[in-house]
């Protein structure tokens, strides 16, 4: 094998960008591996544990780290421009086509209604700050964000009469429109405030399927029902929702909060006109499933039968492989094992959400022992893997080769751009078991009755 290690000055392009330009180098026939990645420290380490040789200097702000190792290096270089050539013409082509640099020259010049924070955890603050000092709504899809900062963005937004969605906000749906990672879901009467990404695309991703549609997702950070932020953007989000005419029903969605912190959201949701149906995971042993059938109850519909595709399992030890951090948590609460949750903070520092790279998902997937059942999560949308399937399902066939068992909860709907119907007979015929609840995933991978 031969290596290619070199820095490129002048040249940046977004993680996600770069991450499948990654994916597309290692595909190629006699690469052993291909790390295209700007030059932060995070990344230069991690080339440095894959055995490249890189420089020990700092590097300068918008440096690339181009690190790769395969038999022909020359073509897989080659490929490499044609690939990032790609991504620079989607630029725009001219000065007056530029958009505004920063968030404050942007909502100077009145382009925002909304923004979208999407930059490393350390510098989205003052990002958002900009917004909420302007009283214009704010996403913050960054994670790693220090939760002190969360605090102050989200008690100046209710001063100023703003809304923080975020940070860590995965997921949001405004008026139709996608944020993040998000399902294609018919309009309807359902809203959503949820302190979970994953949670909310269950949620309504079931509701599609029942042929139920929302009017607005509000993501409000993973962390806002906890004791130290106080479910100050969940109580904000509950009132907005409640105004909206569109908006007929409110789910609200969370991992478990603090006891004291859903005692005061209880005390909003009573005085609120619209009925809310909650799905605070470990607080009344129900789970998001139940949350969604009884939201469809609410609204004068039979909740369907699930679909689902699946084969006999046999009782063995649970090792939960999960990319949503919620789907993780109700998993663990409906049967023991030992559970991971590889969207956590600590294993996206530097590189990118399982739901977009699920290698290291793979690799967690080829250390689980014969007669365990592995349990995972697959979830669709834009944002997210544009077909998951491609990958693991030789993973999940290699797995039940060699006596392993493997359900998954398939999150999405038909009209995602992978298409739920497709991505279930793939994995299905791949060995595993098939559902699209999470909750009955789970109760089958325990080898209990859904």
């Amino acid at each position: 094998m031969n290596t290619l290690v070199k820095l490129v000055a002048g040249v940046y392009h977004d993680s996600v960008s770069l991450m499948r330009v990654s994916q597309s180098l290692s595909a190629m026939p006699g690469v052993d591996v291909a790390v295209i990645a700007m030059a932060t420290p995070l990344n230069l380490d991690l080339a440095r544990e894959l055995g490249f040789e890189v420089p020990a200097a700092a590097p300068a702000a918008a440096e690339l780290l181009v690190a790769i190792r395969a038999q022909d290096v020359t073509a897989a270089s080659g490929e490499l421009d044609r690939l990032l050539t790609e991504l620079s013409g989607r630029l725009p082509a001219h000065a007056s086509d530029v958009p505004p640099r920063t968030t404050r020259s942007a909502i100077r010049a009145g382009a925002a209604d909304l923004v979208l924070v999407s930059v490393p955890g350390e510098h989205a603050f003052a990002e958002a700050l900009d917004a909420v000092e302007a009283g214009v709504p704010v996403m913050i899809f960054s994670d790693n964000v220090p939760a002190e900062q969360e605090v102050l963005l989200k008690r100046l937004a209710e001063e100023r009469g703003g809304l923080v969605m975020g940070p860590d906000c995965g997921t949001a749906v405004i008026g139709g429109a996608g944020l993040g990672f998000a399902n294609v879901l018919r309009p309807g009467p359902v809203g959503v405030v949820a302190a979970s990404g994953t949670g909310a695309q269950q949620v309504t991703s079931l509701l599609d399927l029942a042929g139920v549609g929302v009017s607005h997702v509000l993501g409000v950070g993973s962390r806002d029902l906890s004791a130290q932020v106080g479910g100050l953007s969940a109580m904000r989000a509950l009132r907005r929702l409640d105004d909206d005419p569109a908006t007929e029903l409110i789910v609200l969605v969370s991992k478990p909060p603090a006891p004291e912190v859903a005692r005061a959201v209880q005390e909003v949701v009573e005085k609120l006109r619209t009925p809310v149906v909650q799905a605070l995971l470990g607080t009344s042993g129900g789970d998001l499933t139940s949350a969604a059938e009884s939201a469809l109850e609410a609204l004068g519909r039979t909740p369907p039968a699930w679909p689902s595709w699946s084969r006999p399992v046999a009782r063995g030890p649970v090792r939960g492989l999960y990319s949503g951090g919620t789907l993780c948590t109700e998993a663990s609460l409906i049967t023991p094992g030992g559970f991971v949750d590889y969207g956590d903070d600590v294993f996206t520092r530097g590189r990118a959400h399982p739901m977009i790279d699920p290698t290291l998902r793979l690799e967690a997937l080829a250390k689980v022992r014969p007669g365990e059942v592995a349990l995972m999560d697959v979830v669709l949308g834009h944002g997210a893997d544009p077909d998951p399937a491609l990958r693991l399902a030789p993973a999940i066939e290699a797995a039940v080769g060699r006596g392993v068992q493997v359900v998954v909860a398939l999150v999405g709907t038909e009209n995602d751009p992978q298409g739920l119907l497709r991505q279930a007979a793939a994995l299905h015929e791949a060995g595993a078991s098939v559902f699209t609840s999470n909750a009955h995933a789970a109760r089958h991978a325990a080898g209990s009755d859904t």
